[in-house]
């Protein structure tokens, strides 16, 4: 007789299985830990007993994919997250950035777009976002409709402002958005540079060259093999020396990729390409 546990998770590789053949969406070689939480959460927001239970909805409820993605794919971040990660930039990188005539910039997992808007205030104020090309992406249809529309609840503001003085912010974190009633909105101006494009990093290939990659806190949801495929695909977009941002609790010291790259400091994962 099968453990209530060998149930669960062959009933999960089921329902992995459906998301995949149905939708494209490969959640196989995500961390199962975390998976597994996410997945008792759409599971508790249909109502269902159990994970097989779910199956159908996959091949017969034309609403269920935006519910589903809103769930399984992580979509926390903040403007100006960890700020010494942007002191690095303004530091160690903008000034590299700031030899090229033009610079592509890739933010893969950007969520609902508050590190896109973040990184496109910096580079207005280092006088590079004339000459600069963010594409932010992400799994998520509905996180990137909230990232276009840049509009966030402004209960956050203290936080974010904290952030961005402590990120080494040259004016006033108003000077970005118009705030009204309970939300702010941030400037049209900002999103000129900003394109918001659909991305699986599961299955989905390289789309430009880029000088800067930033993915941060996204591969410590997914397994060593697809961190690896993510870590070859920045690999090729990336020029020789261009850079690469990760996650506080991220690195490639365990990657095939680590030959390839120095790092910045021992305080910061910021890597650089090397030139051969």
């Amino acid at each position: 007789m099968m453990m209530r546990n060998e149930i669960y998770n062959a009933e999960l590789d089921i329902f992995l299985e459906a998301l995949k053949c149905r939708y494209g969406y490969d959640f196989t070689e995500y961390a199962r830990g975390s998976l597994k939480r996410r997945v008792q959460d759409l599971q508790v927001a249909l109502g269902v007993e159990t994970i097989a239970d779910m199956v159908p909805y996959v091949f017969h409820n034309e609403e269920f994919l935006p519910l589903m993605l809103e769930h399984l794919s992580v979509q926390f971040s903040e403007m100006f997250r960890d700020p010494h990660f942007y002191v690095a930039l303004r530091q160690e990188v903008i000034p590299i950035l700031k030899t090229y005539p033009q610079i592509n910039i890739w933010i893969a997992g950007c969520a609902n777009g508050e590190e896109a808007y973040s990184l496109a205030i910096l580079l207005r104020e280092e006088g590079l976002l004339e000459r600069a090309n963010i594409y932010a992406t992400d799994i998520s249809v509905n996180a990137l409709d909230k990232a276009k529309e840049g509009v966030y609840p402004i209960e956050a503001i203290d936080i974010y402002e904290a952030n961005y003085i402590k990120a080494g912010g040259q004016a006033k974190l108003s000077d970005y958005y118009v705030s009204r009633y309970e939300f702010m909105a941030m400037d049209s101006s900002l999103k000129e540079s900003i394109f918001f494009s659909e991305h699986n990093l599961a299955v989905d290939g390289v789309f430009c060259e880029m000088h800067l990659v930033l993915c941060r806190n996204v591969l410590i949801y997914f397994n060593r093999r697809l961190q690896n495929r993510c870590l070859d695909l920045f690999d090729n977009a990336l020029i020789r020396e261009g850079f690469l941002g990760l996650g506080e609790k991220e690195s490639i010291d365990l990657s095939r990729q680590k030959k390839n790259y120095c790092r910045l400091s021992c305080e910061t994962p910021v890597f650089r390409k090397k030139a051969v």
